[in-house]
């Protein structure tokens, strides 16, 4: 009868750890997932970009493909942390920064992501992506502004979205 009911104990913690969870909800991620679908645009200097949203992992965490004109393309997941939004580039200079939003509140119209960490990174001072602003104009318009650190020069593109689908 022991061993019944420590079996049983164990089933049901197996069936409770292998079960789907509701994601985490943030109003900042929660604004994000809006974003699911198509978006075309162009650099400041003119360069045509490509950008997909696409929610994964149960909804946990939403993943953006980017594909500047005649560059690879990458990837950056965001996640919610709490009342925050963290966030993962893996970029084509071969790093991966990460960022994170300050809390958030409301249906934030902007997200600020600051450097925090990065692997792969060659030196400090070796380029990466150190500030993303993401400006939430209305549903299907955004503007994203990518500041890049290379050394102690700092430089911004901004990238001018419009929802295609």
């Amino acid at each position: 009868m022991k061993k019944l009911f420590g079996l049983s104990l164990c089933f049901l913690a197996l069936t409770l750890c292998t079960r789907p969870t509701a994601a985490q909800t943030s109003p900042g991620f929660d604004k994000m997932k809006t974003l699911v679908g198509d978006w075309d645009g162009k650099t400041d200097s003119g360069k045509i970009v490509h950008v997909s949203y696409k929610l994964v992992s149960n909804g946990t965490t939403l993943m953006e493909t980017l594909h500047p004109s005649g560059e690879s393309e990458m990837i950056t997941m965001y996640t919610p942390d709490g009342n925050r939004v963290v966030m993962t580039h893996y970029c084509d200079a071969g790093n991966q920064p990460h960022m994170q939003t300050g809390s958030l509140s409301g249906s934030p119209k902007e997200l600020d992501f600051n450097f925090v960490s990065a692997t792969s990174l060659a030196s400090p001072g070796a380029m990466h992506i150190h500030h993303l602003t993401i400006l939430l104009e209305d549903e299907d318009h955004m503007t994203q502004k990518w500041t890049f650190m290379h050394g102690d020069k700092q430089e911004t593109d901004s990238f001018h979205l419009t929802r295609t689908k």
